[in-house]
């Protein structure tokens, strides 16, 4: 059939008599019937012309004008002698046998559908109309296209369908049935891992022969793997003969059938319902006059078109981000770089603000001229929002412009402040008592005249060297670690080397004492915790005074700044941090020159950084275990089975199904039915009720 069918379609694409096999012109009609009227004309033909069919339906077009067309589908059959195809003529019709053609007509392409209307559903036994066989159809099926009975168009189709197995219902009655792993176990013989053959040691394999289990009938696999999937629990009657069995295991057990084992909930999940999350969108709002109820720690603040408040920030990677959202309550220093062409202002300056509770206010500008007409020119937009409570009462914008040339370099600052209403003073800020994450860390340098301090670490810039780096504040809650690059040259003194690096690290702490709170008022002195210092040189430590040519040991090139905190409160949900004592250490290192292949370079680098972390501890410390506790580990519910301070366990303050007082009630009504059942029952009871009924 196939070699047959196969020269049939090298027949249909071979060329016209006279035409070379390259003419892409194809075969043209002239008058009379060619090749046994197998020809049509070029401009109307079925794309594809042929196809393989699999399924019980298939799609081709007509492209061509269909006026006046007839489509006919015919059952061809293959001479297996010559190979060809039985002479198709226009007579056809739009069925033949189990096959329907369809049409759908347009102007220049039409639809041409092809389906099978036979049942593909394989033949259950005492069964008819269904495939007998599992190849079901094999049909050479012919689509012509005619005008006036001649051929326009020809389209060939060779089905072979396979009968489809997905039915319903059941093949045999020894279908496996798959029982609910909710009541019991999936598998009964989970060693049975090969199929149609017998496993080693599992004896619950239905393939194994009593001959086979004789080889290792004494060395089966046990417990749940060899079968038994169901073992008796623990704390059934029943296992008493285990090892160790206490004295009060009988009157403590649990009677109960192995169909109501507790193995059984390992199987089982229950429903689940799916996570909401919520969608990175602004909720629109069906009433403008109530958007918030005050704003909280860290929203966004909110414009008149409920849109974020945007003010370029830094980001991460230490870029500028145009669009970055302001934040309540955070305050925020960036500077940005960027030159004529790419400069950009801030947010028009008729933007209004939500307020917090519907209401919108507008920003109050002040603009100023720099006078500096340097390379650097820079300008600045300073924002001060005034605040009290969750609301945000004003908002004062000073904005330094200044004339900036083609070529020129601008440096761009933005800052962000928020103080507080009731003192608008930023070195006495009010409101929350406690530190939130983000802020500066306050410092304070009692030695100094001017009592404010600073603790920094390093902003490196351009290459990164120590001579060019900028400072910036250490920000609360944020462990971070930074650094910068010192020139060292190949015979420095070590001396010189150590003591120029300490300088360096000593220029980031000018402070004598860390501010407890974010609100610590510096004239009051038991608002701040002194820093503790630890001396990279003391008595203990054996510094090297041996100079070597381009080694110097002992160098102090860390710096660790470790603040302890904890929380002490809260306010409205939100917790108050308060700062317990700060600690700054040095870690040496031994620095050597390096030079490469041939030290042509008088000049080294040596990194020095500074660590900043954040380490968070109890407010309280917790209670002690009593020396009871130490010496009888069995009576710690957390660290054995049988948990005598439970044995009454509604009675207790591990019961919080209810009120304890609702429960202790229960249990004072129930302690006093018993009390009355056992004076009930005495003999001498029913002496006395007797008597008392005469």
């Amino acid at each position: 059939m196939a070699a047959a069918f196969l020269r049939t379609l090298l027949l249909l694409l071979a060329p016209c008599p006279g035409q070379p096999a390259w003419d892409p012109g194809g075969c043209r009609a002239s008058g009379a019937a060619v090749n046994s009227g197998l020809l049509w004309e070029a401009a109307e033909v079925f794309q594809p012309s042929f196809i393989h069919m699999s399924g019980p339906r298939v799609n081709s077009f007509f492209h061509g004008n269909s006026s006046r067309v007839n489509f006919s589908i015919i059952l061809s059959s293959v001479d297996e002698e010559t190979g060809g195809l039985q002479l198709a003529n226009c007579s056809g019709s739009t069925r033949a046998g189990g096959w329907n053609l369809d049409v759908t007509p347009d102007v220049n392409v039409s639809k041409v559908t092809v389906s099978s209307t036979q049942n593909l559903q394989l033949c259950l036994p005492n069964a008819t109309d269904c495939c007998a066989a599992p190849l079901c159809v094999v049909e050479t099926l012919q689509v012509l296209a005619c005008r006036d009975s001649v051929i326009l168009a020809h389209l060939l189709i060779q089905a072979e369908i396979y009968a489809n197995s997905s039915f319903t219902g059941n093949v045999s009655e020894n279908a496996t049935v798959i029982p609910n792993q909710v009541f019991q176990p999936l598998g009964s013989c989970p060693c049975d891992l090969t199929a149609g053959a017998c496993d080693v040691r599992c004896c619950c394999d239905q393939e194994c022969t009593p001959d086979l289990k004789q080889l290792f009938n004494g060395s089966c696999f046990t417990g749940v793997f060899g079968g038994d999937v169901n073992p008796p629990f623990d704390q059934l009657c029943s296992s008493q003969s285990m090892e160790y069995t206490p004295d009060w295991f009988p009157f403590l057990c649990v009677q109960s059938s192995l169909n109501n084992t507790p193995f059984l909930g390992y199987f089982y999940h229950g429903s689940t319902s799916p996570p909401r999350v919520p969608p990175f969108k602004i909720p629109l709002q069906t009433s403008p006059r109530k958007l918030f109820t005050g704003y909280r720690q860290g929203d966004p603040i909110m414009t008149e078109e409920n849109e974020y408040f945007t003010i370029p920030q830094q980001s991460l990677a230490g870029q500028c981000v145009g669009n970055a959202p302001v934040a309540y309550l955070q305050n925020f220093d960036a500077k940005c770089l960027s030159d004529r062409a790419s400069y950009k202002e801030g947010l028009p300056r008729d933007v209004r603000i939500n307020t917090g509770t519907g209401d919108f206010i507008q920003q109050n500008v002040i603009y100023r001229t720099v006078t500096d007409t340097g390379k650097f020119i820079t300008e600045s937009e300073h924002y001060t929002f005034i605040w009290k409570d969750k609301n945000i009462e004003q908002i004062n914008v000073t904005v330094f412009l200044g004339n900036l040339c083609d070529g020129e370099i601008l440096t761009q600052r933005f800052t962000a402040r928020f103080l507080n209403s009731e003192g608008t003073n930023a070195t006495e800020p009010l409101g929350n008592p406690g530190y939130q994450v983000g802020n500066p860390v306050r410092a304070a340098n009692i030695n100094a005249s001017e009592t404010f301090g600073s603790l920094n670490i390093w902003q490196p810039v351009g290459r990164g060297l120590c001579t060019s780096a900028a400072y910036t504040p250490v920000l609360f809650g944020l462990d971070s670690l930074s650094g910068c690059v010192l020139e060292v040259a190949i015979n420095e003194d070590c001396s010189f080397l150590r003591g120029n690096v300490t300088e360096k690290l000593n220029s980031l702490i000018q402070a004598t004492h860390v501010g407890k709170r974010d609100n610590s008022n510096y004239s009051d002195l038991n608002d701040w915790v002194e820093i503790i210092r630890l001396d990279p040189f003391n008595s203990d430590t054996n510094v090297s005074t041996r100079n070597f040519n381009g080694i110097c040991p002992d160098i102090p090139a860390n710096l660790n700044i470790r603040i302890i905190f904890a929380d002490v409160g809260a306010i409205e949900g939100v917790p108050q941090p308060e700062i317990l004592a700060v600690q700054i250490s040095y870690s040496t290192v031994i620095w050597q020159f390096q030079c490469g292949l041939i030290c042509e370079n008088s000049i080294s680098f040596l990194p020095i950084t500074a660590s900043v972390q954040f380490i968070k501890v109890p407010a309280q410390p917790p209670v002690p275990m009593t020396r009871f506790q130490i010496n009888y580990t069995e009576f710690d519910c957390n660290r054995n089975d049988v948990c005598w301070p439970q044995l009454f366990y509604p009675l207790t303050r591990f019961y919080t199904g209810e009120p304890y007082s609702r429960s202790l009630a229960k249990g004072l009504v129930l302690a006093f039915l018993v009390l009355l059942a056992a004076l009930m029952s005495n003999p001498w009871f029913s002496k006395i009720w007797k008597s008392s009924l005469i």
